[in-house]
């Protein structure tokens, strides 16, 4: 009788997880190849930033390896852990945790399930005593990425050309991964023009400062009206109330995580761009050829994780000059001899 109420119970509690998320079949090719679940972070799919990254790298991984893929946009923070053991009950070969707000519940399901493979994009390690990164389950690949590096060389670049010795940031959730953005973007605005200053702000403290545009416009017309001509965010969808401000006011915006140009045509200076689509499309090749393995796995200029936007659409807002000397810096930051602070 026992087993029996334990199972109907597991039952019971699948039923009430998929009441509160929403699975959306991708429109992917059916082929040959592994079975991949998302769960995205929040934001969902359309935020032109970090989810929409990791979509094109699963819809890449459809085409070119016929990976059967499906995703999950939770409706809450409570939704994280359900989706993730959702996709890990039906059998998926491949779960992934998109955002580092997914650490703790890739963890546990990944115990649970040990003959699932996960990955958790952005995931942040526990530390020992020492600081030292805890490494996670051997079927969970944490994947980070270097984003002081990237940030290093739109700091760079707003410095240079922004003609004003005061540059803006506009953070999403205050933690310690948008924490890096700032860093490396203080310290690129340091090494090109020491007696300029930052001015950072951040949305608020809990996930929800990822998807407030409102907030958002808020604070970049404060730092606008203050005398900052540039301003990088690093905030999610948020962001997209810092590219309405900088129409408003006739500024400049410095995009994240992906080419976000398109948001406001001639104010957006570069983006700094995490490479989240190749990240996931790795994993899933790996998990194809049976090739995948657990542990931590860092990405930055070095292995192409992390850059910068440099095209016929932004190219008459970068001057040459300015053009060569942040390669001169990506350069230095590739062999070790700059090192970038990422608190």
């Amino acid at each position: 009788m026992r087993p029996l109420l334990v199972t109907i119970g597991l039952l019971v509690a699948l039923f009430v997880a998929l009441l509160f998320v929403r699975p959306r079949q991708a429109a992917a090719r059916h082929g040959d190849g592994p079975r991949v679940g998302i769960v995205f972070d929040v934001g969902g799919r359309g935020d032109k930033s970090f989810n929409d990254g990791a979509w094109r790298g699963a819809e890449r991984a459809a085409r070119k390896l016929g990976a059967n893929v499906r995703f999950i946009e939770p409706g809450d923070g409570s939704d994280r852990a359900a989706g993730l053991r959702i996709f890990a009950s039906e059998g998926m070969q491949l779960v992934v945790g998109v955002g580092f707000i997914f650490t703790d519940d890739l963890i546990d399901v990944a115990r649970e399930y040990p003959k699932v493979d996960f990955a958790g994009i952005d995931f942040a390690p526990k530390v020992d005593k020492s600081g030292h990164p805890l490494p996670p389950p051997p079927n969970l690949v944490a994947l980070k990425f270097r984003e002081q590096e990237g940030s290093f060389l739109v700091g760079a670049i707003a410095a240079l050309v922004g003609g004003s010795k005061k540059l803006g940031f506009v953070g999403g959730m205050d933690v310690p991964l948008i924490h890096k953005f700032e860093a490396g973007y203080r310290a690129g605005v340091r090494a090109v023009c020491p007696d300029c200053t930052v001015l950072a702000q951040y949305a608020g403290v809990t996930p929800e400062a990822f998807r407030n545009p409102e907030r958002g416009k808020e604070l970049a017309l404060s730092q606008y009206q203050s005398g900052v001509n540039v301003i990088f965010h690093a905030s999610g969808s948020t962001g997209l109330g810092v590219f309405e401000a900088a129409r408003a006011m006739d500024k400049l915006a410095i995009g994240v995580d992906a080419d976000q140009y398109g948001e406001a045509p001639g104010h957006v200076l570069t983006s700094m761009v995490k490479r989240v689509d190749v990240a996931v499309f790795d994993v899933i090749r790996e998990v194809k050829e049976g090739k995948f393995h657990g542990g931590i796995e860092s990405l930055g200029l070095k292995e192409g994780g992390v850059d910068y936007v440099y095209d016929r659409e932004n190219a008459r807002l970068i001057p040459p000059a300015v053009r060569a000397r942040v390669e001169a810096l990506r350069q230095g930051i590739i062999a070790g001899r700059i090192q970038v602070p990422d608190q």
